[in-house]
Order: C-alpha cells, then structure tokens, then sequence
C-alpha cells in the first residue's frame, strides 16, 4: 500500500497523481523551490507551442472577432491549432482580453496537453444556419480535466499552497504571489481539500478583526 505524506502530495488518489506530474514539469522547468513561479511562455518554447498575438488571425467577420473575444467565465480562452506548421511546431492563440493571470492558466493547460501526448482538438464548421456559421469540435473529456488539473497543480503547487494556508495567506495573496487569477488558487484549494482549512482560518480571521498580511 502507498504511504502518502500529506506534507507533500493532496490526500486523494487522483489529487496525487496530477501533483506528481505536475512536480516533473516544475523539475523540467528548472524551478528549484515549491514556491517560485512558474512561466508558461518558457515551457510552451519546449513544448514547440508558438503563441501568436489575436491580432493576428485574419479573416474573422466581426462577429466571430466579438465572439471569441468575451469576457465571461464560460467564453473562449484560448486553444491550440490542430494543424502542425512545415516545422512541427504549433501555433496558440489566447483571448488577449481574459489578462495575464488567465491566460496563464490556459497557456499552461495547452503545454500539459503536449507534455501529456494528446491528441490535438479539431475544429471546424459543420453548418451555416440563419445565425450564422456554427462550430463544434472533438473534446476529450478526461484529456481536458488532466491537462488542467496538471497545468494548475504546476503553477500553485501543493507544498507551497499548503504553507500559505497554514500562515493564514489570502487567496488574493496567493494568486499574486503566483501570478493567476482567484478562481485558480480556490480551484487548488478545493482539490487539494485544503478549503475547510483555509474558510477556517480566515473566519477566525475576520472576527477578530485581524486582517493585516502575514510574511511567510
């Protein structure tokens, strides 16, 4: 039976088997600490992934340009052409208006997705209706939940995320330190069933009325 060190890896099976990936892309990376922050624009180069800028694809109708350019929780963050350049590299494009923080997130989930072997998501147009073109692609399901929940183990760590907690660090805090979005770092929280800590802690927190921030 495998031991598990809840100092190191999340106390579920599935939680332990994304961080141990994720902890070799950290290595692969070169990061020497848990808690240094990693760059996915470094790993992408690895990963032969060319980020190209949205300003660049032509030939979008106004509309589609709106379209893939929301703001939402639910809009489109960003994704990877299926179609290799001459080279073998291929090229992403991320919502320019989602911010940095978001789109480090879905950079990262691009990258775990080449590091992991993944088949490349095909898009394309299958009608044309009174709305206009409509759109639908191949979408692995277990594919997609592993290359994010690697990609966002890698960038918040459960080491480093479990010494936040226990030195009563804000979300907000940790999504600074880390440089991702809010919804990222509760998303590690929950997994890594670190969230009844954490409300814990920052309930007492807030009735004594002691808000200031703590240096780790």
């Amino acid at each position: 039976m495998l031991i598990v060190d809840e100092k190191v890896l999340p106390p579920t099976y599935k939680g332990r088997h994304y961080e141990v990936r994720a902890i070799g892309l950290r290595d692969f990376a070169g990061l020497a600490r848990d808690d240094e922050r990693l760059d996915p624009f470094a790993l992408a180069e690895f990963a032969k992934l060319m980020v190209v800028g949205f300003d660049q694809i032509e030939g979008l109708s106004v509309e589609a340009r709106e379209h893939l350019l929301g703001t939402g929780v639910d809009a489109w963050s960003g994704g990877t052409c299926s179609r290799p350049l001459p080279n073998g590299w291929r090229v992403v494009i991320l919502n320019p208006r989602h911010g940095e923080q978001r789109n480090n997130a879905t950079l990262m989930e691009e990258v775990c997705h080449v590091f992991l072997g993944h088949r490349a998501n095909r898009l394309a147009i299958v009608a044309e209706g009174k709305k206009g073109r409509t759109a639908a692609r191949d979408y692995n399901e277990a594919d997609e939940e592993a290359a994010y929940a690697i990609g966002a183990a890698a960038l918040v760590p459960f080491i480093a995320l479990r010494h936040f907690v226990s030195k009563n660090k804000t979300v907000a805090e940790i999504a600074r330190h880390f440089n991702v979005s809010r919804d990222l770092v509760e998303y590690r929280l929950k997994v890594s069933r670190l969230w009844p800590e954490y409300k814990a802690r920052h309930g007492e927190r807030n009735k004594s009325g002691n808000a200031a921030e703590i240096k780790t």
